[in-house]
């Protein structure tokens, strides 16, 4: 399923409700002020209206069509009929529309609005000796403050009023920003399948229950649970969408895929985790929601929802994947099969597209009818087709069906690649790149490495967006797998029986193969190599790569080296990779060269790659480099005792020296590198200061210090670096910061 769907249609973010001779004239409206600046579209009453004694038609529809509901429970609010109705149809909506509700205790005690003592309970006792009719609505009042006030919150008293404020409009934008577009627009087909899901899931039952949800990519499986997480999520005390799962494992571990699902559950970021841990010790009395989503390996299971008894009661884990079998071997038979729209829900999601541009009720019945039979429900490729063709003349996309007509075998992987067919020549080797070797990479990160290849990495990332070929969340260039899947399929078909006629390698066996036996042509441009994969040692020669004078990225990397972190490059397999003693490479067109475990302690004497990009060798022996670089990552490397002069290097914006333990001197010439962000020197034991030409880094914003134990002295003039944000240095010997420290106004985080 292409997007998100509810019975409601979304016009606000934020109602706000509150005790108008309270709060109006201060918190409230200072409240409501800094959430229009951060453009949070928020409905607050017009303190004009008349009240009477039935709150009106007006505020319950603004109730229901609103993300959140921020509740000011203030002194005189439950002196408020009006409010306490209010507060009842917050918890309905909280309950059937899986509105989010966020309580501001304004100068109360928390346990006197869940108790109803003091105060509340006065208002409450004055209430029902007013009236009969206020009898029969007491106890729902009584419900609802005491739901409400279970919600985690914010308690005013004793808080400097202006930063809380900011808190709290913080927090709900990064909860906005965190809602996919598909959850609050173009809502689609999911309404009768939410339903059939919560039936699977019975809701009402204190059991503990786990559902499969299941069928093929792009069918919309995690659409479906992200609608079923964000509408039920409030009935449980802990929750978790885990995202893309198989990928982590793959990429992270085990150990750290277990320490994520607890931090995401717990809330709690900085667990320390050295081994597998019990979940079950943890969780087994906490009624828990988990999705798990994109589930390929029966550990996966096995490590994170082994047993239902691993949760409290009451708690739901909702599994979705390709592979019906993987749900059978955990023993999980509640199963949901996902299936593709109807005819009437393609036509209404397609629908959407077509408000944006100007057709003739004939041409976009003739458009429709021609897609919706190609596309044959399936919503990504409805989504692909839809977000580029109604943007055509009549003509251009008349031409393009009748394309698609002559296309045979009208598969997944057709439909997706008539995108690909519309990209200019350099648009596609982005798209190829970002497929086979940068999807859930740094967007930041790849736009360097793209542009030093001379592809003009950001007009072709856009028009990656605007054809929906990729997507951008949290800085990571994202691709749905049958579209990653399209891409790859491609360069295969380059050379069906032959991988090293193929421009890019990626897989394991097709490297090995074409190294092996000395077939790599002139056409290969990019090797990404998974030592985890290997099985046996795979010997590097000249020979081997005599024939590569096209190189342009070279990646021989231990699976967690993929999840591109410049504060954490921990990392301890070995490596499976003999370099030979001779082992050059052309490097004229070389722009990235990633060497885990280079074991030898320089760079051939004629290395001179003038536009590389980026040299990582984590693990390595080296002990000297100089090149002209924006990325160095010579992390754990065993014979550093001095870094090189970085005269030569002054595009450098990432420099990683992590856990190079002999480490003792840091160039002077390091403030000669003026575009630097990022300076991580964790774990090097030995370094005891650093030059005072770091006072001249301009543009640092991280510097790592995390576990040098004998470091003892900073530059003393540290706090000129106007752009600084964040100090990690824990661990060290240093006790006492300099004066200057209290210079740095950009400051934001720091560890000591």
């Amino acid at each position: 399923m292409a997007s998100a769907s509810s019975t409601y249609q979304r016009r606000y973010d934020v109602f706000l409700s509150f005790r108008g001779e309270d709060t109006r004239n201060n918190f409230t409206a200072h409240l409501y002020e800094a959430l229009c600046q951060k453009g949070i579209n928020t409905f607050i009453d017009d303190h004009k209206l008349e009240r009477g004694q039935v709150i009106s038609p007006e505020l319950f529809t603004a109730i229901e069509n609103s993300l959140f509901s921020v509740v000011v429970l203030s002194q005189n609010y439950a002196s408020s009929r009006w409010c306490l109705d209010e507060l009842v149809k917050i918890v309905d909506c909280m309950k059937s529309r899986g509105q989010r509700v966020l309580p501001i205790f304004y100068n109360v005690d928390p346990s006197d609005v869940k108790k109803q003592r003091g105060i509340f309970g006065e208002a409450l006792a004055k209430h029902d000796q007013e009236s009969l009719e206020n009898k029969g609505r007491m106890q729902s009042w009584k419900d609802a403050l005491t739901q409400v006030a279970n919600l985690s919150g914010w308690d005013s008293r004793n808080k400097n009023e202006p930063l809380l404020i900011k808190e709290i409009v913080t927090t709900i934008l990064n909860k906005l920003l965190s809602l996919s577009v598909g959850d609050i627009e173009n809502m689609v087909g999911l309404d009768v399948r939410i339903q059939e899901v919560e039936m699977r899931l019975c809701l009402e039952s204190s059991d503990i229950l786990m559902l499969g949800i299941w069928g093929m990519g792009g069918i919309g499986k995690t659409t479906l649970a992200k609608a079923v997480y964000n509408k039920i999520r409030s009935q449980f005390e802990m929750c978790s969408f885990f995202e893309n799962i198989g990928e982590d494992l793959a990429k992270k571990g085990l150990i750290r895929l277990q320490q994520k699902f607890l931090s995401q559950l717990l809330e709690e970021s900085n667990l320390n985790m050295n081994g597998l841990t019990s979940i079950k010790e943890r969780l087994c009395s906490k009624k828990v929601l988990v999705v798990l989503d994109n589930v390929n390996d029966p550990l996966i299971l096995k490590s994170l929802v082994g047993n239902q008894d691993w949760f409290g009661r009451g708690s739901r884990i909702i599994v979705t994947t390709r592979d019906k079998r993987l749900l059978a071997s955990h023993g999980v038979f509640n199963i949901y099969e996902a299936r593709r729209f109807s005819n009437k829900e393609a036509f209404e999601f397609l629908t959407h597209y077509s408000l944006k541009h100007e057709l003739s009720i004939d041409d976009y019945m003739e458009f429709s009818r021609e897609v919706l039979g190609y596309a044959q429900g399936l919503p990504l490729a409805l989504e692909v087709l839809g977000s580029f063709l109604f943007s055509m003349t009549r003509e251009e996309w008349r031409n393009h069906l009748n394309k698609l007509k002559c296309t045979p075998n009208l598969k997944i992987q057709e439909v997706l690649e008539i995108s690909y067919d519309g990209l200019g020549y350099k648009e596609k080797n982005i798209f190829l790149d970002i497929a086979c070797f940068f999807k859930r990479e740094n967007k930041d990160y790849v736009i360097e490495i793209l542009d030093g290849c001379g592809f003009f990495s950001l007009s072709g990332i856009r028009a990656l967006l605007d054809k929906s070929l990729i997507t951008i969340g949290s800085n990571m260039l994202m691709m749905h797998d049958l579209i990653q899947e399209m891409g790859r399929e491609i360069v295969r078909r380059l050379s069906l029986e032959e991988p090293g006629e193929r421009n890019l390698l990626w897989f394991h066996e097709d490297i090995y193969d074409a190294l092996k036996r000395n077939t790599a042509s002139e056409k290969i441009e990019g090797i990404f190599l998974n030592l985890s994969h290997l099985e046996e040692t795979l010997d590097f020669t000249t020979q081997a790569f005599s024939r590569m004078s096209k190189l342009r990225l070279l990646k021989v990397y231990n699976s967690e080296d993929t999840w591109r972190n410049f504060k954490d490059t921990s990392n301890k397999e070995k490596c499976r990779v003999n370099f030979s003693k001779d082992f050059k490479l052309c490097y004229d067109c070389l722009r990235c060269l990633y060497l885990h475990g280079y074991s030898f302690k320089s760079l051939p004497s004629d290395f001179n790659p003038k536009n590389l990009v980026e040299l990582s060798m984590p693990y390595s022996h080296i002990q000297q480099v100089l090149e002209k670089l924006k990325f160095i990552d010579l992390s754990h490397s065993k014979y550093l005792i001095e870094t090189p002069d970085f005269s030569g290097v002054t595009n450098l914006r990432w420099l990683v020296l992590e856990g190079c333990v002999p480490l003792r001197k840091v160039h002077s010439s390091l403030g000669d590198l003026k575009n630097l962000s990022s300076l991580n020197l964790k774990n090097c034991k030995m370094l005891k200061s650093l030059p005072s030409s770091t006072c001249d880094l301009k543009s640092l914003e991280i510097l790592i210090l995390s576990g040098c134990s004998k470091f003892e002295e900073f530059p003393e003039n540290f706090g000129s670096l106007e752009m600084f944000k964040e100090l990690n240095a824990d661990e060290i010997a240093l006790t006492v910061l300099p004066s200057s420290f209290s210079f740095l106004r950009n400051l934001k985080a720091y560890a000591l």
